[in-house]
């Protein structure tokens, strides 16, 4: 598995060279706001010298309040197709080298019920034993079930998904899944479609267009079949990763490196439709500046995303925070 987020490939290595005696988990639950610095000061769009962009047809971004989004790093965002809950990444300081996370106690998968038009507290999404050393991310859930990728004692440095099953509330039955893929397929971030017969994935793999292309595979009796292209309408020379399908599978959404021609720096959000003979059309941007991992809501009308606060002059990210925009135009 060749890349997920920054935080778990700079884990891949710190992993290999700690010292497992010192970096335990943490026995005591610890809470997201009590972990973060005290040196943090949360941020707000009135401090963003690099503001997310939208396009016609969207409401201007704004970050979930209370309790989702803190003075650390809200990130990769997943809805359920029943719009239940709110999965999440949370990592305490984002300054912070991935190896430091291991023993802080909260860095990982978070969760956070539907209350009404907004969200109940998050709390930890416990996805191996007490004493093993790990962290988890990619959080992807349909129904009962869950994949998430994860470094652990148990698979050394290697980067490598799971899969969990819910059970009275609680995610239990935790596999290494990665062997149900061909190793020659290279997936990287995934999404399942609602029926669980298409896997949409980023990967570097030959054939491309060129750095990281989105892919598709087809589940049989079988497993799951040779990837295919999704073509030039969604992947370009740039690297297209992160990909969202919507639960009628009408449209992809992903993120990839501005096609504006301004200077809007890192990466935007895209939306490519499919077309009646299955290809997909020329991808548009949807929200352009420290824009990706895009999710929906179950109704379409409600885009999340995560847009990543940078200093002035780029050289330190400060903090992550779970966007949302609302769609105007039918």
């Amino acid at each position: 598995m060749k890349r997920y987020s920054i935080i778990l490939l700079l884990l891949s290595v710190s992993l290999a060279c700690a010292s497992t005696s010192v970096l335990q988990a943490s026995p005591t639950p610890i809470s997201r706001q009590s972990s973060i610095p005290s040196d943090n000061i949360k941020k707000t769009p009135d401090d963003d010298v690099w503001p997310p962009v939208i396009a016609t047809g969207w409401s201007q971004p704004q970050p979930l309040g209370a309790p989702i989004n803190t003075a650390g790093g809200e990130d990769s965002p997943f809805i359920p197709v029943d719009g239940s809950a709110l999965y999440f990444f949370f990592t305490p300081d984002v300054r912070v080298p991935a190896g430091e996370q291991l023993h802080d106690g909260v860095t990982g998968i978070w969760v956070a019920a539907k209350l009404g038009e907004g969200w109940e507290a998050p709390s930890r999404v416990i996805l191996a034993p007490e004493d093993e050393l790990h962290l988890d991310g990619c959080p992807f859930v349909l129904g009962d079930w869950m994949l998430f990728c994860s470094v652990r004692e148990s698979t050394g440095s290697e980067i490598r998904w799971f899969s969990a099953q819910k059970a009275d509330s609680v995610w239990v039955d935790w596999q290494d899944w990665s062997d149900e893929i061909d190793p020659a397929y290279q997936v990287g971030e995934l999404h399942i479609s609602a029926d669980g017969n298409e896997l949409y994935f980023g990967s570097e793999r030959s054939g491309g267009y060129g750095g990281f292309d989105i892919w598709m595979s087809v589940k049989s009796d079988q497993g799951w079949g040779e990837p295919i292209n999704l073509g030039p309408g969604v992947n370009t020379a740039a690297d297209e990763n992160r990909p969202f399908l919507t639960a009628d599978g009408a449209a992809l959404w992903f993120d990839s490196t501005t096609r504006s021609g301004l200077y809007y720096p890192g990466p935007a959000v895209f939306r490519s439709e499919r077309q009646t003979d299955g290809t997909w059309d020329t991808a548009q941007e949807i929200v352009s500046q420290f824009a990706g991992e895009p999710i929906l809501s179950p109704d379409g009308n409600t885009l999340y995303f995560v847009h990543h606060y940078f200093d002035k002059d780029l050289s330190q990210m400060l903090e992550a925070d779970i966007y949302v925009s609302h769609k105007t135009i039918p």
